[in-house]
């Protein structure tokens, strides 16, 4: 076929969000009757069942090309976790219908990674997504929300289910597509590693990338260790070395994410080894400061709120850029660490 038959059907799919090749009526009828009898389909993953928050959040289970199925979580006014990053996502006020809207992806079925304090690793590693399963998250939630993208704000964080330099090949293929073909910038997109350090160096290579935000949660190895056993691979000094070959745009920011687990990671003393851990990293940056979600099973608890208060007030008097970022849809099992393919 002509090569314009494949823009024809990228645009059906990615940027008019058919779900069947009988809806693609840019193809020839003969073309799609030809492409169904050699066995050949398109369309949209299938939101299979919606969980709805008292807060507006929606998270949703997707069908995946095998029948397992995958969480993606719509949180129509963001979480602040773009704030001070220094992207236009991160300063903008006010959008069309939404309030900086974000639309949190997963890149895997599970995660092999093991965070104590998450309940995704209750799943274990399943399998990796495709890039067109990554992708179908987006459009999907699109769809269903009937967003018009360039006029309404659309945000994306890839901090779903899995970790995505894990599946690196289909993580970086996925934002391809929808810079190019669903027309979101790379710029609304940011990425939540856990610290794998080869992924971090070949993120740095690429042209087209979002921003990039570094799962801490500890300000010394130890502790780290204790709750992210990656650690042991690659420890603080390595993630940061890596980071720092990261060429940042103007006015960018690498977000270091921390999880406030009670009486674990929430003193004031770990609070000043945080300070001198982003002084030594030499790097534009800012800290997201997360207090942890509860979970059934998982033996942590939430900090004191003034234990929460006086954490930030110590980065922000020290020089270090500190946001809290609010959790949305607590309720329904959509917050942060809290994805596990729940139902009841």
């Amino acid at each position: 076929m002509p090569a314009y038959r494949v823009r024809q059907l990228s645009s059906a799919l990615y940027r008019e969000w058919k779900t069947g090749l009988d809806e693609v009526t840019t193809l020839p009828k003969e073309l799609r009757e030809s492409l169904v009898r050699e066995g050949y389909a398109v369309g949209l993953p299938r939101i299979l069942e919606t969980f709805r928050s008292t807060d507006g959040t929606e998270r949703y289970l997707i069908a995946g090309d095998d029948g397992q199925t995958v969480e993606t979580v719509w949180m129509p006014e963001g979480d602040d976790g773009e704030s001070g990053d220094g992207s236009e996502a991160g300063e903008e006020e006010v959008a069309s219908r939404f309030h900086r809207a974000t639309i949190c992806v997963s890149s895997q079925v599970g995660c092999a990674v093991n965070c104590q304090f998450c309940l995704t690793a209750r799943l274990g590693m399943q399998r990796n997504l495709t890039a067109g399963e990554i992708a179908g998250q987006v459009v999907a939630v699109l769809k269903r929300h009937e967003v018009t993208i360039g006029r309404e704000r659309i945000n994306l964080v890839f901090m779903g289910m899995g970790e995505p330099f894990l599946n690196y090949d289909d993580f970086m293929a996925a934002v391809r597509l929808l810079a190019e073909e669903v027309g979101i910038a790379e710029s609304r997109m940011t990425v939540s590693t856990s610290g794998i350090v080869p992924g971090i160096l070949r993120f740095a290579a690429e042209k087209v990338r979002p921003k990039l935000a570094i799962s801490l949660n500890a300000s010394n190895d130890e502790v780290r260790e204790r709750i992210m056993p990656v650690t042991r691979k690659w420890n603080i000094a390595a993630v940061i070395a890596a980071v720092r070959q990261l060429p940042l745009r103007p006015k960018e920011r690498v977000t270091f994410e921390y999880v406030l687990l009670g009486g674990v990671n929430d003193r004031l003393a770990h609070a000043e080894e945080v300070v001198a851990l982003v002084r030594r990293a030499n790097l534009p940056a800012k800290v997201n400061l997360i207090v942890w979600n509860p979970g059934p099973g998982i033996d942590f608890h939430k900090p004191a709120t003034a234990d929460v208060a006086a954490f930030q007030s110590r980065l922000i008097e020290r020089g270090v850029p500190a946001f809290l970022r609010r959790p949305r849809g607590l309720d329904i099992f959509a917050a942060c660490g809290q994805l596990k393919r729940t139902v009841n």
